[in-house]
């Protein structure tokens, strides 16, 4: 009970906010984007609301912005031949101040996570004065729900999330990673009011007090599940996909808008079209320059986008994006933050895809076809063996330091042969290796996961748990990414390559 009343007086509080802009700025106007210059030339703004750190927004949002791709499609004819445009940029740490915005008429087109998309538009819906907010595109997202994660301090003596009974654990209330975390709790039978504390705290505030050990666990979104192990100083002991629900970050746009200047809504469509095949065609330099315009690190950009990444690209509004919508409005439900009158199974009323299958016929793409796309995935042939990697799920990768690209291999062996070679050749510093969980084929940091050696075949695994568990039916024993690398040393079996780049 202390959590709800803790989470309803907050929401309280959000509340008075969203109805302080509403009453200021959202006056059903179709025409606040509009003006005309001295010139004699029709201004027309268009405001763009993104999150840079929030790395899965980023062909919806940074790639377009710096690369000009947004200029580059922009219609220069017909009713726009006279037309000036003012091209607003912002950025925000979650999805909340973008529906703020967009409801005061100050954004157009917005982009945030299933969770905070649902309060958008049910929001709209109730207090839009006939605007109404539409989903119109998909950006990152995951089938299983991969990129939530539960994070304790680096040293903390918790494994699962058994151990974090009688605990203090934060989370950003009302994002995907809350619901996750409900979920989570519940499944292993963890009352979330009863046996756990939960205090709402920002990423900011989370990776803070997780650094100076605080607190003892924090639940988060893209990126801060990995970006914070990344750096040191947290440790990942659940991630999303353990609960198998859908989440995705999409783009959300004012029905006015949308209605008074589809042309635009179909340019800005295609330049994500664009930054998407630019993402697949170029991951690792596209990466590079993530981290430049985000301050995230290129191998936790690459580690989410790049190929078998834990968030796929994909434009496309279809069956996985509507389940995790439902999932939202019933967990929202169940804390009380939407109405008992909201209907889960209305939530495909809520997207217009139209839009993208215009943008994508102007470009020659088959809707039904990008539909049916997995992503980019590791293929081509091992950095040294050169044999075929046939199966993603155990294919492992390292990303040497001032290198452009990433090395693949078809397996972890060969990563583990290779990542000897580069510490012999002395001049190569890895900044990161990457291995696929043998359960769900999620993207883990190597040094972080879990192994079972049967022969020379390697397993990797985000839990000591499930690596128990695989392990107990060939009769193999649990190894760390160290106690691994000395075996492999001190082992004959998988001699040294020579060769390494």
């Amino acid at each position: 009970m202390k959590t709800q009343r803790l989470y309803r007086k907050g929401f309280a509080f959000c509340l008075l906010i969203v109805s302080l802009v509403i009453t200021s700025g959202c006056s059903g106007e179709t025409s606040a984007n509009t003006a005309n210059n001295n010139a004699g030339k029709r201004i027309i703004r268009i405001a763009i609301g993104t999150q840079d750190q929030t790395i899965n927004t980023a062909t919806g949002g940074s790639v377009i912005r710096e690369e000009k791709l947004l200029e580059k499609y922009l219609p220069k004819t017909g009713k726009y031949a006279n037309v000036e445009y003012k091209i607003e940029w912002s950025s925000y740490t979650s999805g909340p101040p973008i529906t703020n915005k967009m409801l005061a008429n100050q954004i157009d087109i917005g982009m945030m996570g299933d969770f905070p998309s649902t309060i958008n538009m049910t929001t709209f819906q109730a207090k839009g004065n006939g605007v109404k907010s539409l989903y119109i595109a998909t950006l990152g997202y995951s089938s299983t729900g991969a990129g939530n994660a539960v994070l304790v301090p680096k040293d903390s003596s918790a494994r699962t999330l058994a151990d974090l009974k009688g605990k203090e654990i934060s989370v950003p209330f009302g994002s995907a990673a809350h619901g996750m975390l409900l979920k989570a709790l519940k499944n292993d039978g963890i009352d979330p009011e009863k046996d756990v504390t939960l205090v709402s705290q920002s990423p900011e505030v989370g990776g803070s007090n997780l650094k100076t050990g605080q607190i003892a666990a924090h639940a988060n979104f893209v990126p801060f599940g990995e970006l914070f192990a990344y750096r040191g100083f947290a440790r990942k002991i659940f991630d999303g996909s353990q609960v198998g629900t859908p989440t995705f970050h999409g783009v959300l746009v004012r029905s006015d808008f949308a209605k008074e200047n589809p042309e635009i809504v179909v340019a800005y469509l295609k330049a994500l079209l664009e930054a998407n095949k630019m993402f697949h065609e170029q991951p690792e330099a596209i990466a590079t320059k993530v981290e430049q315009w985000s301050g995230v690190e290129r191998e936790v950009v690459y580690m989410f986008l790049g190929a078998s990444g834990l968030q796929r690209l994909n434009p496309t509004v279809g069956q996985v994006n509507f389940d995790a919508l439902r999932n939202s409005v019933t967990t929202l439900k169940q804390l009380g933050r939407l109405d008992n009158s909201i209907n889960p199974e209305d939530v495909t009323k809520w997207a217009d895809d139209s839009y993208l299958r215009q943008a994508m016929q102007e470009m020659g793409l088959n809707y039904d076809e990008v539909a049916k796309s997995d992503g980019l995935m590791i293929s081509g042939e091992d950095a040294q063996t050169k044999e075929p990697i046939k199966d993603p799920k155990m294919a492992a990768q390292i990303w040497v330091k001032g290198e452009d690209k990433v090395m693949n291999f078809a397996s972890i062996a060969n990563m583990m042969t290779m990542l000897q070679a580069l510490k012999a050749d002395g001049k190569k510093v890895v900044g990161a290796m990457f291995v696929h969980d043998q359960t769900t084929g999620g993207k883990l940091f190597a040094e972080n996961s879990f192994y079972v050696q049967n022969g020379k075949t390697i397993s990797a695994f985000l839990t000591e748990k499930e690596a128990q568990a695989f392990a107990e039916k060939s009769g193999a024993k649990v190894a760390n990414f160290q106690s691994l690398q000395q075996s492999i040393a001190q082992s004959n079996q998988f001699p040294v390559l020579v060769g390494a780049r």
